[in-house]
């Protein structure tokens, strides 16, 4: 999945909102919330302890600039910042280490995600994908 859209060619269409040496920014495709990001490592790595510890800290130093990103461009109250390391945590994509970004707003779960088993979300990945390139272009 990760591989597929380093690959792509466009990163637009591939939600990929920046590309440094050892990791990359790109948009979580099925979103928690508007502006659910995830910094990937771009080497093969399933597991924190078999990570670089530069991979890491480049990977935290996107997380950073996400952040700033995100309260420019959506003011969120506060985010989750997290990764799932093998599948009993969570993790959906094994073997390819990375770390989700998702922004919060106060009073921003109701009745869809905890009963309907449904998230809705104001906007579309590809306005979310504008609103932040233009926020991590500054």
């Amino acid at each position: 999945m990760f591989c597929a859209a380093l690959a792509a060619g466009d990163d637009r269409r591939a939600l990929i909102l920046h590309r440094s040496p050892r990791a990359f920014l790109i948009l979580n495709a099925f979103p928690y919330a508007s502006g659910h990001l995830m910094a990937v490592l771009i080497r093969h790595v399933g597991t924190i302890e078999a990570a670089a510890a530069e991979e890491l800290a480049e990977a935290m130093t996107l997380v950073q600039r996400a952040t700033r990103a995100l309260d420019a461009a959506y003011h969120p109250d506060g985010f989750n910042v997290g990764l799932n390391q093998g599948r009993v945590a969570g993790a959906g994509v094994l073997g390819h280490l990375h770390i989700h970004l998702v922004p919060r707003w106060n009073g921003d779960t109701n009745f869809m995600p905890v009963i309907g088993e449904t998230r809705v979300l104001p906007e579309s990945l590809e306005t979310t994908y504008d609103r932040l390139a233009a926020a991590l272009s500054t």
